[in-house]
């Protein structure tokens, strides 16, 4: 399995990449919004919460058609958060995915639109899946909702700026890192495996694994911050401390950091294999994601 993962994985990306762009060239919106929406959602994301889900469903299932537009959409909403994410009244960044952040390209105002406009299409398009029932669309907007929400990864967002110029403890920098980044990738392994008819008991199973796999994914993305190649990452190394933001190096130290992740790998690996789950690609993108160089 690990040989074939990155077939797997350009396969499923590559799905990904042409039902994205299907979605959006069929948008009849003015011009500069779809070109601004078109921009970030082709700067070359890696589509790896796309990925998730799909690797979830089908560790219960044959086949992705019934989660390809919700992966869609959870990747509208993640590039949708890294276009505010960018902005001077956030993160003030120029370079996203080694090319000029959406705002740099067009101006504020349309990047904020844009970023608006991929949040709610997402929704439009589960809305209008026609391989979804009734009830499954309910129930997937509810967790999309839940995830991206103030209770999900805006609180997380607003948690990560408050944090920055103080010290807080590695209690208070997980809660942040679960909300900002866990709770999508919470969801695209949660929706992928309740499309897949996992049992109440799998899924609690998942939650769990899911909710350390978005913390091996942020430690691995702040030891990169220090340490990885800033042209395979497209952009500088040591932005995260130029922001003053707290970090897993800099609580922990980066040879603890990495222990801290080693932790996480355990803990998300049990609960995968509690779930009955470990003979999916899910246990190899978990080895792929605590170790990947961007």
């Amino acid at each position: 399995m690990h040989d074939h993962l990155p077939h797997y994985i350009t396969r499923h990306k590559n799905l990904i990449d042409k039902e994205l762009q299907q979605h959006l060239h069929k948008l009849s919106v003015p011009n500069q919004l779809k070109e601004s929406m078109l921009y970030s959602v082709e700067a070359g994301g890696k589509r790896l919460r796309p990925i998730l889900m799909m690797a979830s469903f089908e560790s219960f299932q044959n086949g992705v058609e019934k989660v390809l537009t919700t992966a869609c959409a959870l990747e509208m909403i993640h590039t949708y958060s890294l276009i505010h994410d960018d902005l001077p009244a956030m993160d003030d960044d120029d370079l996203r995915r080694g090319k000029p952040t959406n705002h740099k390209v067009f101006d504020e105002a349309t990047a904020i639109l844009a970023g608006d406009g991929l949040l709610t299409y997402s929704f439009e398009i589960v809305a209008n899946d026609p391989m979804l029932s009734e009830h499954e669309k309910v129930e997937i907007i509810k967790l999309l909702a839940q995830a991206s929400g103030p209770s999900g990864m805006v609180a997380g967002q607003i948690l990560d700026m408050k944090s920055e110029d103080q010290s807080i403890s590695l209690e208070a920098l997980d809660q942040i890192h679960r909300l900002k980044t866990g709770e999508l990738i919470s969801f695209a392994v949660h929706a992928g495996a309740y499309l897949g008819q996992a049992t109440k008991e799998q899924l609690e199973y998942l939650r769990t694994f899911s909710t350390y796999l978005g913390l091996i994914f942020q430690v691995q993305d702040d030891i990169l911050d220090v340490v990885g190649d800033p042209d395979k990452l497209g952009k500088p190394l040591g932005s995260d401390e130029g922001n003053q933001k707290s970090t897993y190096p800099k609580l922990l130290g980066l040879e603890g950091a990495r222990q801290k992740k080693e932790d996480y790998i355990q803990k998300a690996t049990h609960a995968l294999r509690k779930a009955h789950a470990e003979e999916s690609y899910l246990l190899v993108l978990t080895e792929y994601l605590a170790n990947r160089d961007h």
